[in-house]
């Protein structure tokens, strides 16, 4: 079998992931919050053959998520928050505090205060509860009122190394040493979106569909030279 199949084989696998990323950033381009993923590539000679093979095997060796800001919309809506700088609201999960830049606050009808569909928690550590009925809202510097109350403060984080996307808005730190409180501020009545240009999501998706295309004519193509080699072999 002709080296070129592996190549192409290869070459039509590492599109296919990146065809899978470019997909799910546009169709999440104005999700609130939500952050892009950028697929890395890398090209590799044969195993064994180092030095002489002409042939090299292209893959798609990692996907990282882009952490750049999102653009921002005016709502009106008081509980919309967008972090300042590059800080995230801290949320609640099960397996420790949660990133995430949708700032769309909710009161749930148990009182408490949510973030994409998690408990926010304070600076205090502690899921953020709020009394029944009472009228909330935040301000600039995150202090959580109710009935012009103050109750809590949001707690805000820096993030300083890996993370993993566990929702189209949530992420999730490898470490929580990694989370540095933050002491930046909130921007009222807005919410962000996703860090995806629809744009340009768009035309990344018809080259990446066009070199997968590529990829699988030259398969092809290698399976028919292959097929003839076997023909032209073969004893009548």
């Amino acid at each position: 079998m002709s080296d070129g199949i592996y190549v192409s084989m290869n070459g039509a696998s590492a599109r296919m992931a990146q065809l899978e990323s470019i997909s799910d950033n546009l169709a999440n381009a104005q999700t609130p919050g939500f952050k892009a993923e950028r697929p890395s590539f890398e090209s590799f000679l044969a195993k064994g053959d180092l030095h002489n093979s002409s042939k090299v095997y292209p893959a798609a060796v990692a996907t990282q998520l882009d952490l750049s800001n999102g653009a921002v919309v005016q709502t009106g809506n008081p509980l919309d928050v967008v972090p300042s700088g590059k800080s995230f609201l801290g949320v609640q999960t099960s397996t420790g505090v949660a990133l995430t830049r949708n700032g769309h606050l909710q009161v749930e009808r148990d009182g408490g205060l949510t973030a994409a569909g998690r408990p926010v928690i304070g600076r205090d550590g502690n899921a953020i509860m709020t009394p029944l009925g009472a009228r909330v809202h935040v301000d600039t510097t995150g202090s959580v009122f109710a009935n012009n109350t103050k109750i809590a403060e949001l707690a805000l984080f820096e993030v300083n190394g890996p993370v993993d996307r566990i929702g189209p808005s949530l992420l999730a730190p490898h470490d929580q040493k990694s989370l540095t409180p933050s002491a930046d501020t909130l921007r009222l009545g807005e919410i962000e979106t996703g860090n995806a240009s629809p744009l340009e999501a768009a035309v990344q998706l018809v080259s990446a569909q066009r070199h997968f295309e590529t990829s699988m004519q030259a398969l092809q193509t290698y399976r028919r030279m292959d097929e003839r080699a076997s023909e032209v072999g073969r004893v009548r």
